[in-house]
């Protein structure tokens, strides 16, 4: 099922009346890439995802998948397969029947439909739940079900809106690793629309961050959490500090600060909260400007010299541990 095909978008745009939901963004996904939208609700990023999937029409704009436009073929036709947040299994359907329900909509013969999708649900590990319906599975059985049904048509792009939103804690950790496995061994792009930054950053070969209905970064996963380019992202992402300083607005992470001696550092200002969290302590400052910076600190470095709520801090970092952040 492996794929040599991007997919590309070109001016891509969604228009809801007078409403612009997604404004003329421009990417290439490469083919075999694990890629996350990410972003906060309302951004546009499921939209974006229904239009590649033919769920919502394009306003403007080109979806390129090979280089062939698809952006105006109706979903079944496009060479992608999308599984839904909700999994939208037929309730009156065992397994193997939600499974094989797209070769049946195509006139397939029952037998090769029914060999199909038990070669589906031996993927997903579900072959001993082949005659059960959806009402007695579990929410993580329910996924894999929901998952070999879009993988059934042997696409080219497997596109998944908020796939683990569902789960209870615990089972989406679980859940992750199973994507990414599957994702290696089928070879195939996966495009996963999630709000959640863990979710993205454990999942991710790259992430697409997106705001206000446009890309407001996108890059190797590892390069947009260690280098964000606006304060947007920053923020968004997590574990970074956005911090005003007289030669501009720069990123910081909160690994990266060090408490120092007030009078003697790149920041002084009064310790407003103390958050234990196990392995580390959490210490947020207010600082010049009314700016709140937070410094992540080992128990150890924190224990060993411990500060209240109130006191006066010096906050530093080496020097290039700060990047410059754009407008």
């Amino acid at each position: 099922m492996r794929s040599d095909l991007d997919l590309e978008l070109v001016s891509l745009t969604k228009r809801y009346g007078d409403t612009t939901a997604v404004d003329a963004i421009n990417h290439l996904f490469h083919a075999g890439t694990y890629a996350c939208l990410l972003g906060p609700s309302g951004c546009g990023k499921s939209s974006t995802l229904r239009m590649l999937a033919g769920h919502e029409t394009v306003s403007d704009g080109n979806v390129l998948l090979g280089g062939r436009d698809i952006g105006r073929l109706p979903p079944a036709k496009r060479g992608t397969a999308m599984m839904f947040q909700s999994y939208a299994l037929f309730p009156h359907l065992n397994v193997t029947e939600n499974v094989g329900f797209s070769l049946k909509m195509k006139g397939t013969d029952p037998d090769k439909r029914r060999k199909a999708a038990m070669e589906m649900l031996e993927l997903v590990d579900m072959t001993h739940l082949a005659d059960r319906l959806p009402d007695q599975l579990s929410g993580g059985q329910q996924q894999r079900v929901a998952l070999a049904r879009a993988l059934i048509t042997r696409p080219q792009v497997l596109l998944l809106d908020e796939p683990l939103s569902a789960l209870d804690p615990f089972l989406r950790v679980r859940m992750r690793s199973e994507l990414r496995k599957l994702q290696k061994e089928l070879g195939i792009s996966f495009i996963h629309v999630t709000h959640g930054q863990d979710e993205a950053l454990a999942l991710a070969d790259e992430i697409v961050v997106m705001n206000n209905a446009v890309i407001e970064q996108a890059g190797p996963t590892r390069d947009v959490f260690d280098r964000p380019a606006t304060a947007f992202v920053a923020q968004f992402l997590g574990s970074h500090n956005v911090i005003s300083l007289a030669e501009g607005k720069v990123a910081v992470r909160s690994d990266e600060l060090r408490l120092a001696t007030p009078g003697a550092a790149k920041l002084e200002g009064r310790i407003i909260t103390v958050e234990y969290q196990g392995t580390h302590v959490a210490l947020t400052a207010k600082v010049a400007g009314d700016q709140e910076v937070t410094a992540l600190l080992t128990d150890k470095d924190f224990f060993g010299a411990p500060k209240d709520v109130g006191e006066a801090v010096g906050l530093d970092w080496d020097g290039t541990a700060a990047h410059p952040l754009r407008a």
